[in-house]
């Protein structure tokens, strides 16, 4: 747990919209889960992370992994509430969209690590290339550091693993933001070529 301890104050400055999960344990859970998540790669900070969407897809011209996720966090929250705004209440729960939006690439430290990377692109047939995805690694570290159900299945199920099974509706607008913002931030010629 020392070296979680080491990463925390890291993760915290990455991701300030960690400060809106009402929920003290809940908001305390995001964080140990990300700084375990770091502690099993050669990453220290969320922001070493390649910015973008899988290893081999083009990276934001400009701007952070963190930036990606606090980009999520704020277009989920929007989307919600403006649909409350205009038919009336949805049933989402606050505390579980911010802290889903803000974990849905928890399992990207394990898929986007450089030594990952060459292991497994050195011997695919070992263990395959990648051994597994970020949204499968990432409901690992999730169940892991004991966040809620409703959190590591948005981990688990945002991306195109996602399309098997049915989504949470805090799930369901997770995987929409983490697409908007892909593809508008795509339209506006922010990512690389």
């Amino acid at each position: 747990m020392e070296e979680y301890e080491e990463l925390k104050p890291g993760v915290r400055e990455s991701l300030p919209e960690v400060e809106q999960i009402s929920d003290p344990d809940l908001r305390e859970r995001v964080v140990a889960a990300w700084a375990m998540a770091l502690s099993e790669t050669e990453f220290t900070s969320i922001d070493q992370i390649r910015p973008s969407g899988n290893p081999d897809s083009p990276a934001l011209k400009r701007g952070t992994q963190a930036d990606h996720l606090r980009g999520v966090a704020r277009i989920a929250l929007a989307m919600a509430d403006s649909l409350e705004s205009i038919v009336g209440s949805i049933g989402f729960d606050r505390d579980l969209l911010i802290a889903s939006a803000l974990c849905h690439d928890i399992g990207k430290p394990f898929e986007f690590s450089p030594e990952n990377q060459k292991r497994w692109s050195a011997n695919p047939r070992a263990s395959g290339f990648p051994a597994m995805r970020h949204p499968v690694y990432g409901a690992h570290i999730a169940i892991s550091a004991g966040l809620p159900e409703a959190v590591c299945h948005a981990a688990g199920g945002h991306s195109g693993e996602g399309e098997l099974i049915v989504r949470s509706l805090e799930n369901t607008i997770v995987h929409h933001a983490d697409h908007a913002f892909w593809r508008i931030l795509t339209s506006a010629g922010m990512l690389e070529d």
